[in-house]
């Protein structure tokens, strides 16, 4: 079907060449999956787009053969490949938030590429739109038609990207990275929707992913990308079970096992440089730790917390019921624990921790910090509560300004809260947080978009300990890091957290993740608790269907 050899793509700069995609050869099948792996910043995404023109011409510099029915793409004109794109070759971007235009309704989008590439009616090309909707699993398919992307759920929006790249039956779809912000079970649905639209459509299948168990779990063939190059091709069984290569090795052993729990995760760097610690925690040591934790008294309280939001409803229609995002918590976290927050989107894990942040307004119940009810402070007293409880953001990019150089961002707290004389003082404490968070001092003078998304996460990591917290809730804030930054965040995180005597409360889809971090675990659905306990005996034993049905969605590989 597609036919790629000895592609080369440079990027123009400032008369400065920069090759990021060195010779790379490999080819799709008929009906075939092939999945490309690889961490940010491999060359993935890049020959992907070059498939498609979608680089940006004044600064792109493409070699070497792109062949598709017999024909180089890579000399295409725009022309030539406005009648492939959508049409003929398809792709489903990672960002669905960011590839749909949130101006137009989710329904036009998919009738607009119908009636660009199909001589139909616009009632044709609605019936033809509903259908796709239907075959993608979308419920409530008429209101979906009418709504914007902003009013349905991370698992739906990319529903309506699958639903537009596969509108006029494609004879190449490729995937990029279509499941990486989605919960288990929600890309447990997707991938099994993508699957049973190939078998149906005999479509073939570019999927890519820095997720190895789950690349396994949906491709025939793989295809392993290092820093621009390809180390290693083959099909899914072989790479997955006997690598060949330190990287693919080090890929697959840095996802967080579900069996064992080590004292340290391996990152890809341990594996290249044959330094990895397999020191694992034992059930005793943990217990002796445990007992020691829970003798103390609670750092928080929670008791019967709801948190409802009043939706819009205009003169003429009834009062909707509130949408109850938490409804009637209770738990305590101590001092020094992980606490695990797991459940799918829309189960109220991230309003939790924003109640508890202040961020949101309670409706109902009380928090205790260190015994005082915080939902009842001044302004002084929320003022100092905001040192002691800090978050960590899912999205380092949108949660640092962009004007300001990071040094600045994890100067500007502390000087809010009048910690250390000087700022001349206040630097020098920001340099030595830069080098604990594995980072440069010369990062300090530099601005967020000179950092790829692992440092940026550690930038966030360094403006939250600045304040030296006691609790710090990371909400979501390794979902879309590769597993090997991952794994050093975490390793960070563990670091800190043993350095500084913090306590976490830690929320998160990834439940290989949760489990790898959590000392207690609490499952929410629904914005209620669902399970509650040992991280590792809820893994060992789920007692509800609910928890069963999360645990059981986890990509497990081959």
């Amino acid at each position: 079907m597609l036919s790629i050899d000895k592609l080369g793509v440079s990027f123009v700069s400032n008369d400065t060449t920069t090759k990021v995609v060195h010779e790379i050869t490999f080819e799709l099948g008929e009906n075939e999956i092939l999945g490309i792996v690889g961490e940010s910043g491999s060359g993935k995404s890049v020959s992907s787009l070059a498939i498609l023109g979608l680089l940006p011409k004044k600064t792109a510099v493409l070699e070497g053969e792109i062949r598709f029915e017999n024909e180089n793409c890579i000399d295409f004109t725009e022309t030539q490949f406005r009648a492939i794109r959508g049409n003929v070759i398809s792709m489903i971007f990672q960002e669905p938030m960011t590839s749909l235009n949130p101006s137009l309704t989710c329904g036009y989008q998919v009738l607009e590429i119908l009636k660009q590439h199909n001589s139909i009616t616009n009632k044709e090309a609605k019936a033809e739109v509903l259908t796709l909707f239907k075959k993608v699993k979308l419920p409530r398919v008429e209101a979906i038609f009418n709504q914007y992307p902003h009013q349905l759920s991370g698992g739906q929006k990319q529903r309506v990207m699958i639903a537009m790249a596969i509108a006029c039956k494609p004879k190449i779809l490729i995937a990029d990275e279509p499941t990486t912000a989605l919960d288990v079970t929600v890309q447990n649905d997707i991938i099994t929707l993508l699957k049973e639209l190939q078998q149906e459509t005999k479509m073939s299948i570019i999927f890519i992913s820095h997720d190895l168990s789950l690349v396994s779990q949906i491709a025939n063939r793989v295809v392993v990308m290092y820093q621009g190059k390809i180390v290693e091709q083959g099909t899914a069984f072989e790479i997955f079970k006997t690598p060949t290569h330190d990287y693919t090795r080090a890929l697959i052993n840095s996802k967080p096992s579900l069996d064992k729990r080590l004292l340290e995760l391996p990152t890809v760097t341990d594996f290249l440089n044959q330094s990895i610690n397999t020191t694992a925690i034992s059930q005793n040591e943990r217990a002796k730790m445990h007992e020691k934790m829970y003798a103390s008294s609670p750092l928080l309280e929670v008791y019967d917390l709801k948190t409802y939001f009043n939706t819009d409803h205009s003169w003429f229609s009834k009062k909707k019921e509130p949408v109850k995002a938490v409804d009637g918590i209770s738990l305590k976290i101590y001092e020094g624990e992980t606490l695990g927050l797991v459940g799918e989107s829309g189960c109220g894990k991230t309003t939790f921790g924003r109640t508890i942040m202040h961020l949101e307004k309670a409706t109902e119940g009380a928090i205790l910090y260190r015994g005082k009810d915080i939902l009842s402070l001044s302004k002084q007293e929320l003022k100092k509560l905001r040192k002691e409880i800090q978050i960590i953001f899912q999205d380092p990019f949108s949660s640092l300004n962009p004007r300001i150089p990071v040094g600045k961002s994890i100067l500007e707290p502390m000087k809010v809260h009048q910690l250390y004389t000087s700022d001349i003082e206040r630097k020098e404490k920001v340099f030595e947080i830069l080098e604990k968070v594995g980072l440069e001092r010369s990062s300090y003078n530099r601005y967020p978009h000179e950092f790829s998304g692992g440092q940026r996460q550690r930038i966030g990591i360094a403006r939250t300990i600045a304040l030296q917290p006691k609790l710090i809730i990371c909400d979501e804030s390794v979902s879309a890091l590769d597993v090997s930054v991952q794994a050093q965040v975490l390793n960070l995180l563990n670091a800190l957290k043993k350095d500084f005597g913090f306590t976490y409360i830690f929320i998160s889809h990834d439940l290989a993740v949760v489990k790898y971090m959590a000392d207690q675990l609490v499952v929410m659905n629904n914005g209620k608790i669902e399970e509650i306990g040992d991280a590792d005996d809820i893994y060992q034993a789920p007692k509800t269907t609910y928890t069963q049905k999360l645990i059981g969605a986890i990509p497990k590989g081959i």
